[in-house]
């Protein structure tokens, strides 16, 4: 797979995207937005990877927002950045995803790696929401997920102020998972995921797929249904004799299935 913003590698059974715009902070845009969601729904779609480990290229930015350049000067979806398929793509993959924040994770790249399924990040690492002070704003996954993680009042103090939060401090309220030393965030990182991929893999999906249910409303029930549909009901006797019946035009027989 080839790409303009990103660069994607596999290692065995885990496999990194590379948020590749180091010069300028890494920061999203309308194609590298685009390429994440794209580079995931290939990820979805195979089985030689077990976990996805997110990063930013250099030793200075995880993600420090977005940039609208060369998009349509409309208040219409054509002059939005598509940020949202990205944290989408993110909640509907099947794996765990482990954001490994190499330095600054700002604004829209701080969302990004609360919407990820686990953090680790470098000491020197440092978080923020900026929305309120440069006029923006995230009233979705930056803001109900970010409660769910921190809780209501230092989220809001997060949002209301602004302020800068250590690696240290990230960890002692919730906010992410591991703080690793600088020159040790690759090797930690691979060990955090090898870690996850040693755990079943159908175990660990419906366990995701568990925990989107709760605040992914119809959508997500939707994919716990269809995930316990596809990868369990539908290899039931029951689900084979009431499919057979039906080709049959036969009435089923429920001693083949139990009551």
């Amino acid at each position: 797979m080839g790409y303009e913003t990103i660069l994607y590698e596999e290692d065995g059974p885990v496999g990194t995207i590379t948020l590749n715009r180091p010069d300028d902070g890494n920061m999203f845009t309308e194609t590298m937005c685009h390429e994440i969601r794209d580079c995931i729904n290939e990820i979805r779609r195979e089985t030689r990877t077990r976990v996805l480990v997110i990063t930013g290229a250099g030793d200075k930015f995880f993600c420090i927002g977005g940039r609208k350049d060369g998009m349509e000067e409309t208040k219409l979806y054509a002059g939005v950045l598509p940020t949202l398929e990205m944290y989408e793509a993110i909640d509907r993959l099947q794996k765990p995803v482990i954001a490994s924040v190499n330095g600054y994770a700002v604004g829209g790249g701080n969302v990004l790696q609360v919407v990820c399924d686990m953090t680790i990040a470098k000491e020197s690492a440092v978080f923020r929401q900026v929305g309120p002070m440069m006029g923006s704003f995230d009233a979705g996954y930056g803001t109900w997920y970010l409660e769910d993680l921190v809780g209501k009042k230092k989220a809001k103090e997060m949002w209301y102020c602004n302020p800068k939060i250590s690696a240290a401090e990230a960890l002692d309220m919730g906010l992410i998972n591991r703080v690793v030393p600088d020159d040790q965030l690759a090797e930690k990182t691979r060990a955090f995921a090898l870690e996850a991929a040693d755990r079943g893999a159908f175990a660990l999906a419906s366990i995701k797929g568990a925990f989107n249910a709760r605040h992914g409303g119809v959508g997500g029930l939707a994919r716990v249904a269809h995930d316990l549909l596809l990868r369990q009901y539908l290899d039931t006797a029951e689900s084979k004799e009431l499919g057979a019946a039906f080709a049959e035009r036969r009435a089923p027989d429920p001693a083949k299935f139990g009551r």
